[in-house]
């Protein structure tokens, strides 16, 4: 049984994450909206300065808790980055997953259309928790394994809500649908083992949370610096790094590198499944508060995955008896 104070930090991070989420979308729907596509900023630029905010944040804490000494600050980074090499080896494995399945995703985005594609992603809720059970070990009963299930039902149906039925990823191009369904499914397992693998490495050694980041962010970054030149590199050339830029994008780089720290802690005192749960809960909050902001309509389609969405919330969350939760193999 979690300790009361243990108790307060899970259940405060995870509203947090709710709230980060939540903020996160409708900034990113207005940034991506408010600009014509002509002026329209980099993401990969973006997602390149996010990994940045996280790592100067940690880097930060770090010398806070050190007494503000540049001198101690420095020996602690010397004593648990540069001489740990190994341990930020460990944590390259999910950044260059990551690195994987964006690529898995485009491949997918070119090959199917994006109501199947929004639709078949949600998958990776039930990779995730396969991993957690083979990886972790962790124990699921018929009830959590039944709210899962109605979980990956409404986030499919609240997506498939917002895509038009003649939309197409991309028209013009010739599509494997066998292809995109691969990619897809690859990209969903991806995503969700390199989620459980970072809340195994976070939870299985002595080092603080602030340090693991730090360890990710280095690789990160440079796996990040490689995307932005990979992808966008001639047209940054052409108008800049910082080509369409504003106060809203601005903001979205910081509360993402926040939010990246947000998930860590979750990771660390809950785990990937409720981090899931949060995540798809605040797909719905933020598509009810654009009703608001941007004149969203929902539909019967949209009502039903909410409907499912808070249903499979409260399933995962009910307290069960004894005998309801799996036999475990002596």
């Amino acid at each position: 049984m979690a300790k009361p104070g243990t108790l307060v930090i899970k259940n405060g991070v995870l509203a947090l994450l709710v709230a980060q989420m939540v903020v996160l979308i409708l900034l990113i729907r207005s940034s991506r909206t408010s600009s014509k596509l002509d002026d329209m900023y980099f993401a990969s630029t973006a997602v390149f300065l996010m990994e940045c905010t996280k790592l100067i944040i940690c880097l930060g804490v770090v010398w806070w808790r050190e007494g503000q000494n540049m001198g101690k600050t420095w020996e602690f980074l010397i004593c648990n980055i540069v001489n740990q090499p190994t341990e930020i080896l460990k944590l390259s494995v999910p950044s260059i997953l990551y690195v994987i399945q964006n690529n898995l995703l485009y491949i997918a985005l070119t090959n199917l259309d994006s109501a199947t594609y929004q639709v078949c992603y949600q998958v990776k809720i039930l990779t995730t928790a396969l991993f957690s059970v083979a990886m972790l070990g962790r124990r699921l009963s018929l009830q959590k394994w039944s709210a899962l299930g109605v979980l990956t039902i409404g986030v499919m149906l609240a997506q498939l809500s917002n895509v038009s039925d003649s939309t197409s990823s991309n028209p013009k191009t010739e599509q494997n649908k066998a292809k995109g369904l691969v990619a897809v499914f690859l990209a969903a397992c991806t995503s969700g083992f390199a989620g459980v693998y970072f809340e195994k490495i976070l939870k299985g050694g002595k080092a603080t949370l602030w340090v693991r980041n730090i360890q990710m962010g280095i690789p990160s970054i440079f796996v990040a610096i490689l995307g932005v030149y990979a992808k966008d590199g001639a047209n940054i050339y052409a108008q800049g790094f910082f080509f369409g830029y504003n106060i809203k994008v601005i903001l979205v780089i910081i509360i993402q590198g926040i939010g990246g720290l947000i998930v860590a802690v979750v990771v660390k005192y809950a785990d990937n499944i409720v981090k899931v749960f949060a995540a798809s809960f605040s797909i719905v909050v933020g598509s009810i508060l654009s009703i608001f902001f941007f004149s969203f309509k929902p539909n019967l389609t949209f009502v039903s995955g909410a409907v499912c969405v808070c249903l499979s919330i409260f399933l995962y969350s009910r307290p069960e008896r004894k005998s309801a939760l799996l036999p475990t193999s002596r």
